[in-house]
């Protein structure tokens, strides 16, 4: 029995091992079945077999790892020596470091008091190179020259950022950028270069250039953009003098041109551009303007026919006047005198009473329109007026939606308020001076005929009186 259970024991002893020593064998055998002993001493052979096979494997493994070992070894002692190497190496460059501040604080020492004044000097060249660049940039000059402004720049930054000395060649060029800005500043010179249209599109023009004031470019001003570097057309060209100006200089190639310069470099030009034209001025009246210009013209054409008719009138009267003797019916006296003489033997009463009708037959062709010429010059004042109060409740309906901060939504009501005013005393003025001529003219006229009809009436009384003794 004890047999039976030491067997059993040993058999259960044994099992594992038997399953670690297939486990074992299956990555050699490349195998997965798993071999089972049919007997005990083929059981015992095949754990004998598994302890050789570990033993041998254990033996490998020492092997390997005894070889690892060394080679860890000895790349500990590489390391250790490199890193010997880079503290003696680290060492020496801070030793070097040390030495070279020590050299650039000596150095910077003997720098400072070499330079002495200079170090001012310097200074102000390099304020001087940064607002030469900015004035050769903001220079209509550059659209002949461009690019000038480009090394002042890289220079003013170079003497900023280090302690750099300039040259005698980096000061000599930059006077000669000053003295060449102040050289080209007064000449007159022709160049061709790129002008972009108001459409857009570009066109190579012959531009001439007046000192760093003006361009000018197919008879028109042009304008030089500075951020962008190109030359364009103006939006619209300023008072037509100014235009006619500029077309006889580019035209021109010799002697003195009078041309309308600004001397502000561009400022002066974009106000005169903005200044509105006569028919924007009238636009900006509205129907008050429109009426009073319409009331204007209808005056002065009134009196032109005016002083036309009583013009001959006049002539033919003075003519009629040297010779009254032989009446003609194409002027007022001779109409007159026609009277007269049908009506000689009459009495002096009634004679009067027939040249007094007979003048007045002649007084409305003669004052024909002169009083509607007078009520225009009263009604023309009156409709600007009334034009000055429609704009300014324009005005203040603007102030009312949007309030006074800016003064842009207020202009147009302020516009037609002055506007309307000045059309109507430029209206008013002229038609009150005309009115004065015409009516003169017919005044004139009347008097004649009232004078040679006194005349008349005397010289018939006389003649009466005479019979009459």
């Amino acid at each position: 029995m004890k047999k039976v259970i030491t067997l059993t024991m040993a058999l259960a002893l044994i099992s594992p091992l038997s399953v670690w020593a297939a486990e074992a064998e299956k990555p050699a055998a490349d195998t997965k079945e798993e071999v089972v002993a049919k007997s005990l001493a083929e059981l015992l052979e095949m754990v004998k077999q598994g302890r050789i096979v570990n033993s041998k494997e254990n033996v490998r493994r020492e092997r390997e790892f005894l070889a690892s070992k060394a080679k860890q070894n000895q790349a500990v002692k590489n390391a250790k020596r490199m890193r010997r190497e880079e503290e003696t190496e680290s060492e020496r460059l801070e030793a070097i470091f040390e030495k070279n501040e020590q050299n650039i604080a000596a150095k910077q020492e003997i720098l400072s008091k070499r330079l002495g004044s200079l170090r001012e000097l310097f200074g102000v060249l390099q304020q001087v190179s940064g607002d030469t660049q900015g004035v050769l940039e903001g220079s209509i000059v550059s659209a002949e020259l461009p690019g000038r402004g480009k090394w002042l720049g890289e220079f003013a930054q170079s003497m900023g950022k280090s302690t750099k000395l300039a040259t005698i060649e980096e000061i000599e060029r930059l006077w000669l950028a000053l003295q060449r800005e102040m050289t080209e500043s007064a000449k007159v010179t022709r160049f061709t270069a790129k002008v972009i249209k108001l459409d857009g599109e570009e066109a190579e023009q012959e531009i001439v250039r007046v000192g760093s004031f003006n361009l000018i470019s197919g008879g028109e001003y042009v304008s030089y953009d500075l951020e962008s570097n190109i030359v364009k057309e103006l939006p619209r060209q300023p008072a037509g003098r100014f235009v006619s100006s500029a077309e006889d200089l580019e035209d021109s190639t010799e002697g003195f041109i009078p041309f309308g310069l600004d001397p502000t470099r561009g400022q002066l030009l974009a106000l005169q551009v903005q200044v509105p034209t006569i028919e924007e001025r009238i636009q900006q009246g509205g129907t008050p303007g429109y009426v009073i210009i319409t009331l204007g013209i209808i005056a002065l054409l009134l009196s032109i026919e005016r002083f036309i008719t009583l013009h001959k009138a006049s002539a033919r009267v003075n003519e009629q006047a040297a010779n009254p003797g032989n009446p003609s019916d194409d002027n007022p006296l001779g109409r007159v005198l026609g009277v007269y003489h049908s009506n000689k033997n009459v009495d002096p009463e009634t004679l009067q009473l027939k040249l007094d009708e007979a003048i007045l037959k002649e007084q409305p062709a003669i004052n024909a329109r002169i009083a509607f010429i007078k009520i225009i010059s009263m009604v023309a004042p009156l409709l600007g007026l009334l034009g000055t109060v429609i704009g300014m409740i324009v005005t203040f309906q603007a102030i009312t939606l949007f309030g006074t901060g800016d003064p842009k939504t207020m202009a147009g009501g302020i516009s037609q308020a002055l506007i309307t005013t000045v059309l109507g005393l430029t209206v008013a003025i002229p038609t009150v001076l005309l009115h004065s001529i015409v009516h003169s003219r017919a005044a004139s006229i009347m008097h004649i005929l009232t004078e040679q009809s006194a005349g008349l009436l005397a010289e018939h009384a006389e003649g009466a009186t005479s019979s009459g003794d």
